[in-house]
């Protein structure tokens, strides 16, 4: 039998999630990574949560996901002085999931407290990734945002997501302030928010037998943290055993089920998917 063709998201986070699988799997940004799996490049892949919502012929992995259930560190808002009078937010196109996070609390009126700003109305965040300042992890504009110019004017805030997020808040930590979306989610509904998940497509026959394997891996991978965590290069072991142990959650529970559910709803309710209830076909 052929073996799958997998594609997972190329963050710290997804590790413990895909570390030691058997095969070749392909790596890249969620974005990149739902085209894939929609036009049948891929038959499984670790992508944007949004993806299912937005299309829900797919099978989804039960139990494993990419959450958080408070502060996530790696989904934030990066920004300089008073954000009050901001009328756009820049926006990260590699992630759907993440910028319709960023919609759904400004919509419910939440931001960063220790700005004291008041709420940027959905209307003033385009409506989609086409139409805002797209960049990249290694875009010219993100290194210029982290140069202060004498009399320019105040650079807009920035979503930031994944590796790039990691890197620039430990690069410039001292220099910004950061709104971490996970924390504004928990405080909002006191739900974990879901990320990323296992995705199916509805050919795969033997999806069940792959879905127990990947269960199987990320428990192992948990179980020896520290090992995976010895493994690192790119970012302090420390901060990878901290942020694996404390910020991400891997489960995909009832909880978690239910803050899918909710970020479904508040989508609808501010125009971002139609009014429907979520299909959730577990394997």
């Amino acid at each position: 039998m052929k073996a799958a063709r997998l594609g997972c998201v190329k963050y710290l986070n997804a590790r413990p999630l895909i570390r030691g699988w058997p095969v070749p799997v392909t790596f890249d940004h969620p974005s990149a990574l739902c085209a894939q799996l929609a036009r049948g490049d891929l038959d499984i892949a670790l992508v944007s949560s949004f993806e299912l919502l937005r299309n829900p012929l797919y099978r989804v992995v039960d139990g494993l996901s990419i959450s958080s259930d408070g502060p996530v560190y790696s989904v934030v808002v990066a920004h300089r002085g008073n954000i009050s009078e901001v009328e756009e937010i820049e926006l990260d196109p590699a992630s759907e999931t993440s910028a319709n996070l960023l919609r759904c609390l400004l919509a419910e009126g939440r931001t960063p407290r220790s700005t004291g700003c008041q709420p940027v109305t959905p209307g003033s965040l385009p409506a989609t990734s086409s139409q805002v300042h797209a960049f990249t992890a290694a875009s010219r504009q993100t290194a210029e945002m982290a140069k202060p110019t004498a009399g320019a004017p105040q650079i807009h805030p920035r979503l930031l997501i994944g590796d790039q997020a990691i890197r620039f808040r430990h690069e410039h930590e001292n220099e910004f302030s950061f709104w971490d979306l996970g924390e504004a989610w928990k405080q909002l509904v006191d739900l974990p928010f879901v990320y990323a998940l296992w995705l199916v497509r509805p050919e795969v026959a033997d999806a069940s037998s792959i879905a127990n394997k990947l269960r199987a891996l990320c428990d192992a991978n948990l179980r020896n943290i520290d090992i995976l965590t010895a493994q690192q290069t790119d970012f302090p072991r420390e901060f990878c055993h901290r942020y694996w142990s404390e910020n991400i959650r891997f489960s995909f529970g009832e909880k978690g089920k239910a803050g899918l559910r909710t970020f479904a709803d508040l989508c609808a309710r501010h125009g971002l998917l139609p009014n429907r209830e979520p299909v959730l076909r577990l394997v």
